[in-house]
């Protein structure tokens, strides 16, 4: 992959609010490396800025939040190590995001699928236009696996039910039935969402901050208390990784070549 094809996660701070902005358009903003190591840092930086009151979070170009990451970064891995580390690293990343002390809003057009969907749904708020598509199609693309932290965070907002679909059937979710279920809070038209992202972000400059930052590490200490060890999925996540399905799936998406799932 090109340094050009790498994308870039720009952070920007405006009138109290930090924006974060994952841009790789060509690729609907589908994350590499380096992107998640840039979101991760801009997340330290976010931490250590006193006069922050939020954060935002949205993709370039309209087409997209985040389509999940770069399937070609999977090409490499040959053993259930390498699928665990990188969990690993998502879990970390997303864990992030989820633990910023200031409330964060995620913007939402288009595709929020795989990792974008985990990013989202580490979010407090999610606002989305109606076009968006929002699922972990990945019973129908790769055949891997998640880590239970990012299946916990469906299932907590999704429920079972919902989580099943999503996960078993890969089906994606368009916005009135994701602000039916609670994983969106509202739907606004793409030519508005922006200026009423920027309001909701703004209005917590009127809210006591020290009781926003103490709901929402008590709410996150309850979610804590529920979901089970982080490292309860590995055995799944080392399986599925290293199956003779996610190769063929990913070779199918790097080389263009035919397969069929065949269970092992």
């Amino acid at each position: 992959m090109s340094d050009n094809d790498q994308g870039q996660v720009h952070y920007h701070s405006e009138d109290g609010v930090a924006w974060l902005t994952f841009d790789r358009t060509a690729s609907r903003n589908a994350m590499t490396w380096q992107m998640y190591d840039q979101l991760e840092a801009h997340c330290e930086t976010i931490e250590n800025d006193p006069e922050l009151v939020a954060v935002v979070m949205r993709g370039a170009g309209g087409e997209a939040f985040v389509a999940g990451t770069d399937i070609k970064q999977f090409a490499a891995f040959d053993k259930g190590e390498d699928a665990i580390a990188y969990e690993r690293r998502i879990d970390r990343v997303v864990g992030r995001v989820e633990t910023l002390p200031l409330p964060t809003l995620a913007l939402l057009e288009g595709f929020c699928v795989g990792g974008g969907a985990a990013i989202a749904l580490a979010c407090d708020f999610r606002l989305a236009t109606p076009s968006l598509k929002f699922g972990i199609p990945i019973a129908r693309t790769l055949g891997n696996c998640l880590s239970i932290t990012n299946v916990s965070r469906l299932v907590e907002h999704a429920g079972i039910a919902r989580a099943k679909q999503v996960l078993m059937a890969g089906e994606l979710v368009r916005a009135e039935e994701a602000l039916a279920l609670g994983l969106v809070g509202e739907i606004v038209d793409a030519e508005a969402i922006e200026a009423t992202v920027a309001e909701r972000a703004q209005a917590f400059k009127e809210r006591a901050p020290l009781t926003v930052r103490a709901a929402k590490e008590v709410i996150q200490r309850v979610i804590e208390q529920r979901r089970p060890a982080f490292d309860a999925s590995d055995d799944w996540i080392a399986t599925c990784y290293t199956s003779r399905d996610f190769k063929a799936a990913v070779d199918k998406f790097v080389n263009k070549t035919p397969f069929r799932w065949q269970g092992r």
